[in-house]
């Protein structure tokens, strides 16, 4: 009895074991992180199966499972994809590439979520190029990014096949669904999710916001520098390109794959001829290969679908950058060349566009305003009043003109296209000095603050919030008159600005 008393006094005495704070076992098998004194980092954690083999051009599977805790200190592979802005730069990544990553503050809690889908065109990027550290310290959220398949991979149309042309749309909501499944393991709430993106990203936000297939996945949406729709003129997106959109009907995206199949050997949109390609076969950087709209899950372009009222009513944080389209300043425009891109793109209409946007000795920033006006700010101003008739929006332009450059150099960058993430996810290649290290903590905080309450605290739409740094400062902005957005309603028309829809039933979809 003595010793038996002893045996418990001592167990009493013994303090209980501490969690392992590196380790959180997901629905699928336990992972191993880091963890440091403000944050813990999970990297490439399987959300789904690899989609290879017979799985190449299906719905996302299933992770498999696993017993013995996995190593999460590092990232998974990246999506196959084509080395873009480097002549000479190979081709990288990897056909199984269905990882994601989470930060979660390093102290114990219920956090909500920001689920960050990265940009890229569709046809490049990668979930661990963006360190949320910071924002998830600051702000007191739990971030995932996701990797999910890219260009033909992702977003191949044959007829007949079940899923065509949205494979990266599914892997993005099949990631949501891991969310919702796991998120509570790693300190986040399933019940407060918010869904955000930049360029590509954000419209695929856009799609997810107007997805049957999609409801009940998220509770708010974040929407950078990608309108609901994104179409161009003839020369308008770059130079040598035609007119285009990165949103297409399915019948289209049919037509376009089978032709690319018969190019590739397989005629007769052989899907098991296709299968058995290698990978590297089906890389394209062609804008051409983007998401199909006339399915389960997409079944109308997304402006339409936000114009006729087919979205939940959820609070949204939308924007653009100050000057978009100088990074698209890949090719020469001259005094000469300016002109005749106007009058490819804009016809009769030219002379109207060349006296609102004179080169006055630059026509490659005369060009660039264009672009910067025409495809992104009006279209998102117009976007954002058509859904602030719904729900709470909320609406800012990045705007410091000061930003670092990414490479290729651009002389007189500004703010241009992806300007702010740097602000939002600090990257050793964008050092910011002390006036932008102050703008970003201010803007990691409106974002965080909007995913834990889907409020900025600035008012909502139609005021726009400048974000910029001293002496300018955050203030609203008139963002409409300043991009001259009834100039270009007037140009365009409401189709090509924002994205028609036949009006329609109200279907309200509560997620």
């Amino acid at each position: 009895m003595i010793a038996s008393a002893l045996v418990a006094l001592v167990l009493l005495t013994v303090p209980p074991a501490t969690p392992d704070r590196a380790v959180v076992r997901t629905a699928d098998g336990p992972v191993r992180g880091t963890v440091t004194a403000h944050s813990r980092t999970f990297q490439g954690i399987p959300y789904a199966a690899p989609p290879v083999g017979e799985n190449r051009w299906r719905a996302p599977r299933p992770a498999h499972s696993w017993v013995s805790t996995k190593d999460a200190t590092k990232p998974g592979e990246v999506c196959l994809q084509r080395g873009l802005f480097l002549p000479g730069t190979p081709d990288f990544g990897s056909e199984d590439c269905l990882f994601l990553n989470v930060t979660t503050p390093a102290k114990p809690g219920r956090y909500p979520v920001l689920v960050w889908i990265h940009g890229g065109g569709f046809v490049y990027g990668s979930g661990d190029y963006y360190d949320a550290r910071q924002l998830a310290e600051r702000g007191d959220v739990v971030v995932v990014t996701v990797n999910y398949r890219l260009g033909t991979l992702g977003y191949l149309g044959l007829p007949g096949l079940s899923g065509g042309g949205v494979f990266g749309l599914q892997d993005q909501q099949a990631a949501l669904r891991w969310v919702r499944r796991n998120a509570a393991a790693f300190g986040g709430d399933p019940a407060n999710v918010t869904l955000s993106g930049e360029s590509a990203g954000a419209l695929s936000a856009c799609a997810h916001l107007t997805s049957p297939t999609a409801l009940g996945l998220f509770h708010k949406v974040i929407i950078q520098s990608g309108p609901c729709t994104l179409r161009w003129q003839p020369g308008a997106l770059l130079p040598s390109l035609p007119a285009g959109s990165l949103w297409i009907p399915r019948a289209e995206a049919d037509r376009a794959g089978a032709e690319r199949a018969a190019a590739l050997g397989c005629p007769d949109a052989d899907l098991a001829c296709l299968r058995r390609l290698p990978a590297s076969a089906l890389l394209t950087n062609d804008l051409g290969v983007a998401p199909a709209y006339g399915g389960p899950l997409l079944p109308d372009e997304p402006a339409a679908a936000v114009r006729a009222g087919h979205t939940p009513r959820l609070p949204v944080l939308i924007g653009s950058n100050r000057d978009e389209h100088r990074a698209y300043l890949y090719e020469e425009i001259t005094e000469r060349s300016y002109p005749e891109l106007i009058r490819a793109g804009y016809g009769e209409q030219a002379d109207r566009v060349l006296a609102k946007y004179p080169a006055h000795g630059s026509p490659a920033l005369a060009w660039a305003a264009v672009g910067t006006d025409a495809i992104w700010t009006c279209p998102t101003h117009r976007i954002t009043g058509e859904l602030a008739r719904r729900m709470p929006v909320y609406a800012y332009e990045f705007r410091d003109r000061t930003a670092p450059i990414l490479p290729p150099e651009i002389p007189v960058a500004g703010a241009y296209h992806a300007a702010e993430l740097a602000y939002l996810f600090p990257h050793p290649a964008y050092p910011l000095n002390s006036a932008q290290l102050a703008l970003g903590e201010r803007m990691q905080r409106y974002w965080a603050e909007f995913a834990h309450t889907g409020s900025t605290g600035w008012p909502t739409a139609p005021t726009v919030q400048g974000l910029d740094i001293p002496p300018t400062g955050i203030g609203p902005v008139d963002l409409a008159g300043e991009h001259h957005c009834d100039f270009w309603s007037e140009i365009l028309g409401t189709e090509a600005h924002g994205g028609a829809g036949p009006a329609g039933v109200d279907r309200d979809r509560p997620h």
